[in-house]
């Protein structure tokens, strides 16, 4: 009888002991990394010193900073131009792919389309940056196609944000696919058998039938494009390093810039921990739009 309480015992803690290991590294790294940045926003601090308290002048000195004004609004601009225009592909791609799955075009074309995304994103912006400003013959004849000089892309003040971008989104695609393909699998055969039966064309049938049931996927995917694209710090600083002229300098760069260039870790705290109230809008909004959506479900 004691064995058979002690293996009841041992199977019920189990579960916790398997978990414990990745809560102690969430805890430590990310909870305690989250908590370490909300108190050193509130101090004057350059690592190799001790943080001195200032209260909120970091803060204060936030609102009359324009290249922090700048820095936010490419932050945004950048969610604004990733986000939809991705979205839009990543389902446009993920529709050909499912319907295609079982040529070999269809496989082909699922296999090419995550390439970038294994790749690194320093590395990815280190390749693009040298395809765009090495003068290579193939690349400068094709953009001239377009009356489009490559160089111009990254070094004009008007397209380097744009092209930072294009870029993320090139790079970002094939995971995204994965998702929105992997919720137009879940969706049953039978729904569009009806809507044929019925009369319903393909374009009907997507917008009617394939769309709504995609709903909680898109979120989802919204959500990690918005989270990804505001966090966008490797790519932006290989291709142009923030330039030119602050151009394409997010909040992330921003507070790079600023902890390791000009010894401000404070001020850069500050920087990220408004980045993080963004993010978490982000988050809690799109926590509502799901239970929303799992409410409706049900």
């Amino acid at each position: 009888m004691m064995s058979k309480k002690k293996k009841y015992g041992a199977a019920k803690v189990a579960p916790y002991c398997y978990i414990a290991p990745i809560t102690a590294i969430l805890v430590l790294f990310v909870i305690g990394s989250v908590i370490g940045s909300i108190i050193l926003g509130f101090t004057k601090y350059n690592i190799m010193t001790e943080p001195v308290f200032i209260g909120t002048k970091n803060y204060a000195r936030l609102m009359s900073d324009s290249r922090f004004t700048k820095a936010l609004k490419n932050t945004l601009e950048l969610m604004v131009l990733i986000v939809p225009l991705q979205t839009v592909l990543a389902i446009g791609i993920s529709v050909f792919l499912t319907a295609n799955r079982k040529r070999f075009l269809g496989r082909l074309a699922n296999s090419v389309i995550f390439i970038p995304v294994i790749c690194a994103p320093a590395v990815t912006g280190v390749v693009w940056r040298e395809l765009l400003n090495g003068k290579i013959p193939l690349v400068e004849h094709f953009f001239g196609l377009f009356k489009i000089q490559p160089s111009m892309l990254l070094g004009n003040a008007k397209t380097a944000l744009i092209t930072v971008g294009m870029v993320a989104i090139w790079k970002w695609m094939g995971y995204y696919v994965v998702i929105y393909t992997s919720g137009l699998l879940s969706i049953p055969d039978t729904y569009h058998e009806a809507a044929k039966m019925d009369g319903a064309g393909k374009i009907r049938g997507f917008f009617s039938i394939t769309l709504p049931l995609l709903r909680p996927t898109i979120i989802l995917g919204v959500f990690l494009s918005t989270t990804n694209s505001l966090q966008c710090f490797d790519l932006i600083f290989n291709l142009t390093g923030g330039g030119p002229n602050n151009a394409s300098t997010t909040l992330v760069v921003y507070a790079y810039s600023k902890c390791f260039s000009a010894g401000a870790a404070g001020y850069a705290m500050a920087i990220s921990n408004v980045l993080f109230l963004v993010i978490l809008a982000v988050a809690l909004l799109q926590h509502k739009m799901m239970k929303r959506e799992a409410s409706e479900v049900s």
